[in-house]
């Protein structure tokens, strides 16, 4: 009885002090009443709604002849997009994907590479050597991380890459998410 009548004490006590204040009025909703945790929240400001956030980052997409793999490192994840053809179902498939939820991709320092042509014989093509279609997700390390046959939708490639352990470093780190 002691053993129960602690552990109810303890329920009580992380509960924490009643909030003290003005009580709704009953014809108010409980979504109309803001709730806010002044401990956990910074404070909102006027200038902070009145648009003075930086303008939305878009997601760059940039042909394998343009870019190397060098250039990325620690700074950016490469998602390289490989085709045959740049008619290639999956191609185009994936490339829509790609454009239609990007800020997902944004928030997670994605660049994505496109190589459609293998005669052009890029250094990209050279180094992963895709057979067909292929998506392939590099880290800031430079290391390859996933190789998919298929197209893949944002919403897989966000998670895949918040386990890899440096995303998982700069989420623990606090690094805003934009």
């Amino acid at each position: 009885m002691k053993l129960i009548f602690l552990i109810f004490a303890m329920a009580v006590a992380a509960m924490g002090p009643s909030q003290e204040g003005p009580v709704p009025e009953a014809g108010a909703s409980r979504d109309s009443v803001p709730q806010r945790n002044p401990a956990r929240l910074p404070p909102i400001s006027e200038a902070d709604d009145a648009g003075s956030r930086p303008p939305e980052e878009e997601l760059r997409f940039l042909d394998a002849g343009e870019a190397e793999r060098a250039d990325f490192l620690w700074n950016a994840r490469p998602v390289v997009v490989f085709a045959e053809t740049p008619g290639d179902p999956a191609f185009v498939e994936q490339l829509e994907a790609l454009r239609s939820d990007a800020r997902q991709l944004v928030d997670r320092d994605v660049v994505v590479v496109t190589d459609s042509d293998p005669a052009a014989n890029s250094s990209w093509r050279q180094e992963l050597r895709p057979r067909g279609f292929s998506l392939v997700l590099i880290d800031k390390d430079g290391q390859v991380k996933i190789r998919r046959p298929s197209p893949w939708d944002v919403r897989e490639i966000g998670r895949a890459i918040d386990r890899l352990p440096l995303r998982r470093q700069e989420i623990g780190r606090g690094r805003p998410l934009r």
